[in-house]
């Protein structure tokens, strides 16, 4: 048994430590029920309820909420279509949330599913110094999908939010002198 101040009093019997309680005028309040002996300590009920909720709001305003964005893609997929939506998982990486990669087959794709796990590596090899893949791309009906969730310290940079160097050729702006011909030399005859 623990009293008020937080001293520790040794094992005492039931109706004794209720006892000290109400001549304490607090509560009796049973902190870990399955030790043995049961422990129980000395406090205003109402005060530890309100500590506890407190520390719960805490932990969830500390709490990380993270999100599952999905981004679709078909096995022919082009490279710019492939790039602008690796973009986006990037885009969406960086904010925290999880992405799921989804490959849409479509009648006959789906008998060349190689071509989508092959996509699906292509995506986790890109985006890898950002992700680790959560889950492995497996098929589930006519959708091949993974799920990647990103990593706390990212090990590069992202590979296609970057822009591109691209050349840029110095404006030259050419001035040429225009002098003034004599009357008599613009006319011919």
């Amino acid at each position: 048994m623990i009293d008020e101040n937080g001293h520790q009093l040794g094992i005492l019997p039931t109706e004794d430590a209720l006892a000290r309680a109400r001549t304490a005028g607090l509560d009796l309040i049973e902190i870990s029920p399955n030790a043995q002996p049961p422990v129980c300590k000395i406090a205003d009920y109402g005060r530890l309820k309100y500590e506890q909720s407190k520390k719960d709001k805490d932990a969830r305003k500390k709490q990380r909420h993270v999100e599952l964005k999905e981004v679709k893609l078909r096995p022919k997929i082009e490279t710019h279509d492939y790039e602008t939506k690796a973009r986006m998982a990037e885009r969406l990486l960086l904010d925290g949330s999880k992405i799921k990669v989804t490959i849409m087959f479509r009648g006959r794709e789906i008998t060349y599913t190689s071509f989508g796990r092959r996509l699906l590596d292509r995506m986790a090899e890109d985006l890898a110094p950002l992700a680790t893949v959560e889950r492995e791309p497996r098929l589930e009906g006519k959708n091949m999908f993974m799920i990647m969730a990103p990593r706390m310290t990212p090990t590069g940079p992202p590979k296609f939010s970057t822009p591109r160097e691209r050349e840029t050729k110095p404006i030259v702006h050419e001035t040429t002198e225009t002098t003034e011909t004599p009357a008599k030399e613009r006319t011919s005859a």
